[in-house]
């Protein structure tokens, strides 16, 4: 999206979550905080993305790399503070800048484009987005105006008995223009209880100019659950899984227990697929149309699962490709594979993809049959209809339409046990 800029502040300490770690490190579902809010910043279509950093700054600065331009926070002394280290990137330019914490990391992508959009096109010098709660809560009350225009934003422990009643409360996520904010940032002082310099004054000082401004009420409170400790952490895992997974049901997905399903994001299933308890399924797994996973599956990242695929109890797979109407009922782990279309895994079949240095692939051909019990060695390419007797040990590649035995001769020593 052209000229807006975004600060996500990531300064904080985050000490309740009593962690060596930063907190925006800590990960929900395989991906750490700090990065899912920053991504949740891209999809909302914002290209130039501003950290503000300072404790335990060099781990944040480790996952996210150079995917964003930082700025040092030294000593905490506010959110306005924190948004004033980033001036240097938004002097001389025009346009928007969007100011959120580093901390939301479950915000949908679709509220911040919607934030964005309602400043542009209603004209509006400072949006903000807000919350309708009825219990009280340690958040800034929002004032507005007979006109709907935000007066000011008092901070929880500055307000009057009466303001206390306020039942809007700030979300400290925002949409500035990016002139009239340098010159507000300019006018706010640390006088208040905290002895800090608070962003939302901000928009007191824009009100009183005679500067538009304006608010949209979010619609759905999870998303901005924040995160202090690892209390919290749950909290957020748990709001993020039921989304995901309701989202799949929409869409045409059976899943048994929505609440031992863990289906992380990016992941594409079929309609009529179904998903059996205690199934943990990775990023960017596809899965097509009328399969059948679990329960106690694990499906790892890089998989691609074809039409009526079944993956039945206690099966990992990772980085493979199954063809359509495949069966890996039970106890079995296929990683770096190809397996063809209408095939049989038996109970307990290995792929062998890891000498100690390397991974290799398997391939495994069109309507085979492994028997249970089998390792395969890989690099080996087992070819279309063939047939592994249980308990063998496969080194070498198999041609098609061949009975493969590789399984020591049985030798029984009679009268051995009572020696």
């Amino acid at each position: 999206m052209e000229d807006v800029i975004a600060i996500v502040m990531a300064a904080g300490k985050g000490t309740r979550m009593k962690s060596k770690k930063s907190k925006l490190v800590h990960k929900i579902f395989g991906k750490e905080i700090i990065k899912r809010a920053i991504e949740n910043v891209e999809k909302a279509e914002v290209e130039e993305i501003i950290t503000v950093v300072g404790y335990q700054r060099e781990q944040i600065q480790e996952v996210l790399k150079n995917k964003v331009k930082y700025v040092i926070q030294e000593e905490q002394l506010g959110t306005g503070h924190a948004v004033m280290q980033a001036k240097k990137f938004l002097e001389g330019k025009k346009g928007k800048v969007l100011v959120l914490n580093g901390d939301h990391p479950i915000m949908r992508p679709e509220t911040l484009k919607k934030l964005i959009v309602q400043s542009i096109q209603r004209q509006e010098y400072a949006t903000i987005l807000t919350m309708i709660h009825n219990d009280v809560i340690p958040y800034g009350r929002v004032i507005h105006d007979e006109n709907g225009n935000i007066k000011e934003i008092v901070e929880h422990k500055d307000c009057t008995e009466e303001q206390l009643e306020i039942k809007e409360f700030n979300l400290g996520m925002y949409c500035f223009d990016i002139e009239e904010l340098l010159k507000a940032l300019g006018q706010i002082d640390n006088n208040n209880a905290q002895n800090e310099y608070y962003l939302p004054d901000v928009l007191k000082i824009m009100y009183n100019k005679g500067l538009k401004t304006g608010s949209i009420v979010i619609e759905d409170n999870t998303e901005v659950l924040g995160i202090n400790d690892r209390i919290d952490l749950q909290i957020l895992t748990k709001a993020l899984q039921l989304r995901i997974n309701t989202e799949h049901m929409k869409n045409g997905v059976t899943i048994e227990d929505i609440n031992t399903t863990y289906i992380y994001d990016d992941v594409k299933i079929g309609i009529d697929t179904i998903i059996h308890p205690n199934t943990t399924i990775k990023s960017e797994v596809i899965i097509g149309e009328e399969c059948e996973i679990g329960p106690n599956a694990y499906i790892r990242e890089g998989c691609n699962l074809s039409d009526k695929v079944k993956i039945g109890s206690f099966v990992e797979i990772k980085k493979s490709i199954i063809g359509e109407g495949t069966k890996i009922p039970h106890l079995s782990y296929m990683g770096d594979c190809e397996i063809g279309i209408k095939s049989n895994i038996g109970c307990g079949t290995i792929t062998c993809n890891y000498d100690g240095f390397n991974k290799s692939k398997t391939i495994i051909g069109d309507n085979s049959f492994v028997g249970s019990n089998t390792n395969l060695i890989a690099p080996v390419n087992l070819g279309r209809n063939t047939f592994i007797a249980a308990g063998s040990t496969i080194t070498e590649n198999v041609p098609e339409d061949s009975l493969a035995i590789a399984r020591q001769r049985q030798i029984n020593k009679e009268g051995w046990n009572k020696k």
